[in-house]
């Protein structure tokens, strides 16, 4: 999953973990490659070997498997190790976990069923599944259909924690309570079918309409249905584990940015981050991706797939920036992208123990998948896979070159400047920090500079009508849209709408009057403790929100990574605490007010001074409330 994972890690131990990684791989390569060279493969496979493991050395990744297809030939190849315990060498014919690229492969399912008619395209979910906990306030003129949910146009959130990080989920877990916890429904963030926003929550829905359909679990169906008929043996959409009474002893094991192992773990979500295989099996899957959808063994007259349906995977239809001439975005499961100077159709995924990328070029018959068994935050993994690329001997896509004289002037680009934020936001549970973290567009005759707050701007030129892309591209990236009555700048993959500059000021002075006031109000609370002032002192009532905070933040520091989503004590008493913290903060505020409004004959400074405190604290943790984060529930 494209989600942001962290660990519990210091600098110093990644370092030396990274340095002594490196010197095993380096060592382990030479093995490799020797291996190889005593089988049948060129010696300019070995030569890709020992690069690769350089590359996994500087980048902190134990191992890695990998396939290349050019046209009717495969080569597979792996290089470092399965497991950092045993040293265990990775080979081409270790399994491995695909993270999100497990959607191409369900999604291809998809297809295959709406290319038996037993699902259509078009069709609302709701004729399928009528009783789904979904509030849809467009459903009369646009309801969520199978195309929505496979293109990430549905309007549905991404997933909460407990879908995603919780130890404690079962494998087993029925879709429908893995989709919303009970008495809970799913609101809708757009309009169905018109902006891109990437949901794991809509491919589990995706995966309930196959077992709907199909009257038996996905899982089976598909194992029997797509895998099989495609030769893909020692691939499964079933659970998998590297330990355990069924521990599968060929599979590799994951691991953390800091190298702690971590076996496969059971995910709410699992239809859309949960597959294992083989270098070999994805060579085979990548290669019917890009045919005729026909068996590729037995009866090769019988079509598994319409062909038509694969070639409008990576094609995006009907959303706001397709409609203004962006071509670039995401169809039915993958994600057309210019990299590395090709024109692809890619799907990444991430677990934060394994990362996984699938690109197919069909114009070329060209191909490449790459797993690897360590997902590190910062890996430079272009370092890697553009080794991969280059193997593949694809052309260059062509370039379209730019357009003479830009189409916005003066005052008409003026009205493009200005802050924008993310609408709809990934991640509903923390759309606030989205709202805090803005975007800022700037325009000058054909260049346009895009600069997320605190980070790095990136520069894109002019390409002709709105549309704009990065330099060294050779394809538009963005496009320049409005629906009427909001201004937007769109990837295919993201829609930034422009709000007032009002606003953000706005938002950054309350967050940032309201912290100082919090951390004041704590500190004056605290002396006035030690100072044994009565309990009925206003300001000691939000001090006793970190007694539970602080045991919260010492049990939150000790548990698993992967327990942040489940309900245990330490997330009880986060939330018990903020919440203390905005209760006593109101009622301090109140309680003040009152003893203003009695004295306001005479003037108490030190009283004054906690009114001021307590309004600026109060008047953001109600926005944190506002914005659901408060009291912060972590499994919720």
């Amino acid at each position: 999953m494209s989600t942001t994972f962290e660990t519990y890690r210091s600098a110093t131990r990644r370092v030396a973990a990274r340095a002594l990684l490196a010197l095993a791989l380096l060592s382990l390569a030479g093995r490799q490659a020797s291996a190889q060279l005593q089988g049948s493969p060129s010696a300019s496979d070995s030569i890709l070997t020992a690069s690769v493991s350089r590359a996994l050395g500087e980048i902190g990744v134990p191992g890695a498997v990998w396939a290349l297809v050019r046209g009717d030939s495969n080569e597979l190849g792996a290089a470092g190790i399965r497991d950092r315990a045993s040293a265990v060498p990775m080979t081409a014919n270790t399994r491995v976990q695909l993270g999100s690229v497990t959607k191409t492969l369900l999604a291809t399912g998809v297809l295959m069923l709406v290319t038996r008619g037993q699902l259509a395209l078009d069709e609302p979910v709701a004729s399928y599944l009528p009783d789904l906990p979904i509030h849809n306030p467009w459903q009369a003129s646009s309801p969520i259909t199978v195309r929505h949910l496979l293109d990430h146009t549905s309007g549905l959130g991404d997933a909460h924690l407990w879908q995603v990080f919780a130890t404690r989920t079962s494998p087993d877990l029925a879709l429908r309570r893995a989709i919303a916890r009970d008495g809970t429904r799913l609101a809708l963030q757009a309009r169905p079918g018109t902006r891109f926003s990437y949901s794991n929550t809509g491919y589990t829905l995706l995966a309930l309409l196959v077992e709907t359909v199909t009257g038996e679990r996905y899982e089976r169906f598909l194992d029997r249905e797509l895998l099989a008929p495609l030769g893909m043996t020692r691939s499964t959409f079933t659970w998998q584990s590297q330990v355990g009474d069924k521990a599968d002893t060929t599979m590799a094991m994951g691991h953390f940015d800091d190298g702690t192992r971590q076996p496969a773990y059971g995910l709410a979500t699992r239809p859309a981050a949960q597959f294992t295989t083989t270098a070999g099996d994805m060579a085979r899957f990548a290669r019917f991706l890009m045919s005729n959808g026909r068996m590729p063994h037995g009866d090769t007259s019988r079509v598994l797939v319409d062909g038509t349906l694969l070639s409008a995977m990576g094609v995006p239809r009907h959303t706001e920036a397709e409609r203004a001439g962006l071509t670039l975005g995401y169809g039915l499961g993958l994600q057309s992208r210019e990299r590395w100077g090709l024109m692809t159709r890619c799907h990444v995924g991430n677990i934060g123990t394994f990362r996984a990328i699938l690109c197919v070029l069909p114009d070329q018959q060209r191909a490449f998948f790459a797993s690897y068994n360590s997902d590190p935050e910062d890996a430079a993994w272009d370092r890697v896979d553009s080794l991969l690329v280059a193997q593949l001997g694809a052309r260059p896509t062509a370039f379209r070159g730019h357009v003479a004289a830009p189409v916005l002037r003066g005052a008409d680009a003026a009205t493009w400047i200005g802050w924008y934020v993310p609408r709809p936001t990934r991640f509903e549970q923390f759309s606030y920090l989205d709202a805090l973290a803005p975007f800022h567009i700037f325009i000058r005759g054909d260049s346009l500079t895009l600069t997320p707050l605190g980070g790095t701007a990136r520069h894109l030129v002019w390409r002709g009508g709105m549309t704009w892309g990065l330099l060294g591209r050779a394809w538009p990236t963005h496009v320049l849209l409005t629906n009427g009555h909001e201004r937007m700048i769109s990837d295919g993959q993201r829609t930034l709408v422009r709000v007032s500059m009002i606003r953000v000021w706005w938002r950054w002075l309350s967050a940032a009057v309201g912290l100082c006031c919090v951390l004041l109000i704590l500190m004056r609370g605290l002396i006035r403790i030690a100072r044994r002032a009565p309990v009925r002192e206003p300001l000691c009532w939000p001090v006793l929100s970190l007694v539970p905070l602080l045991a919260a933040a010492a049990g939150l520091f000790r548990q698993p990574f992967l327990a942040i989503g489940d309900m245990r004590w330490p997330s009880v008493l986060l939330a018990v605490g903020t919440g203390l913290m905005l209760a006593g903060v109101a009622a301090a505020t109140l309680h003040t007010a009152v003893r203003l409004w009695r004295t306001r004959a005479t003037f108490n400074r030190g009283l004054v001074l906690d009114g001021l405190l307590l309004t600026g604290a109060l008047q953001w943790l109600v926005t944190l409330a506002y914005w659901g984060l408060l009291p912060l529930r972590l499994w919720a």
